[in-house]
């Protein structure tokens, strides 16, 4: 019996999650907005020169918000790809995906505010 998906090597494993990735920035505008806001958190955290722990909090919280960007946009191609007519069940299913990126960028968003309020707290306090 062979198997309709054959063994990839591990060059093609990342040709094709490199692929995903492009993808995803090609036709995802929120991906690409979600992407320039991680990239002026990591300007703002290295002028503000947060904590070890902060950085690895940030860099958490902005992978959390691109992995459930990208889960989105794959549901959001599998649904296509299914059924091109309305159906209940993948509304549901993108809604639900939609929800977890909310969820995980309102997270990003307090973590952000927990690092950089405080950190702009003590320049300001610096420089007065």
């Amino acid at each position: 019996m062979h198997s309709r998906f054959r063994r990839h090597s591990w060059k093609n494993k990342f040709r094709n999650a490199l692929r995903g990735l492009q993808r995803a920035l090609r036709t995802q505008s929120s991906f690409a907005v979600h992407l320039l806001i991680a990239c002026i958190a990591v300007i703002a955290a290295a002028i503000l020169r947060v904590t070890m722990v902060e950085w690895g909090l940030l860099v958490a919280a902005i992978g959390m918000v691109m992995v459930a960007e990208i889960f989105n946009t794959a549901i959001e191609s599998l649904s296509r790809a299914v059924d091109t007519q309305f159906h209940p069940r993948l509304r549901d299913a993108l809604d639900i995906a939609s929800a977890a990126v909310l969820i995980a960028a309102g997270t990003a968003v307090v973590i952000g505010l927990c690092i950089f309020v405080p950190a702009l707290y003590r320049l300001c306090c610096s420089v007065l």
